[in-house]
């Protein structure tokens, strides 16, 4: 299941590339890719450029729903085809957990363009939101500790 996921945004990232930017993937899918830990991802979470969220986010909409996405939660920036995509700025993953964007790493895969976090800088995500009431409340205490667990071993 993780790998149509991964397919879904490989083809959000090229169609970021042709406009720009380079997506970070986040969340469990990331981590998927990153550890190849038997991890399953409910939905595909990317960073992207505080811009694309805000001054281009009418055309970013415009040219995702081409592509058969639909806005699902304007606040949460979240759209939908058969897989959820939630979008976050980039920008605040340095304050949030102390990584910072200049170390990220970049990749190219399958004509696209994106960066990954690190085990480290995944690590040092997981214990920001661990602290973090909004994603403890929401996300749930059990896998994030889970996956903290494992990326303590892999560090």
């Amino acid at each position: 299941m993780n790998e149509e996921k991964w397919k879904l945004f490989l083809e959000v990232a090229r169609t970021l590339n042709c406009r720009g930017a380079t997506p970070l993937l986040y969340g469990s899918l990331g981590l998927w890719h990153r550890t190849g830990e038997a991890i399953f991802a409910d939905d595909i979470d990317v960073l992207l450029p505080e811009t694309w969220l805000s001054e281009q986010w009418s055309a970013f909409q415009t040219l995702l729903q081409a592509e058969d996405w639909r806005l699902i939660d304007a606040h949460e920036h979240t759209l939908k085809t058969w897989r959820a995509l939630l979008l976050a700025a980039l920008e605040e993953l340095e304050t949030f957990a102390g990584v910072p964007i200049s170390e990220i790493e970049t990749r190219a895969e399958s004509g696209a363009k994106y960066r990954l976090l690190s085990v480290k800088q995944y690590l040092a995500v997981y214990k920001a939101s661990a602290k973090d009431g909004y994603r403890v409340n929401t996300r749930g205490k059990k896998r994030r500790g889970e996956k903290s667990r494992m990326l303590e071993k892999l560090v």
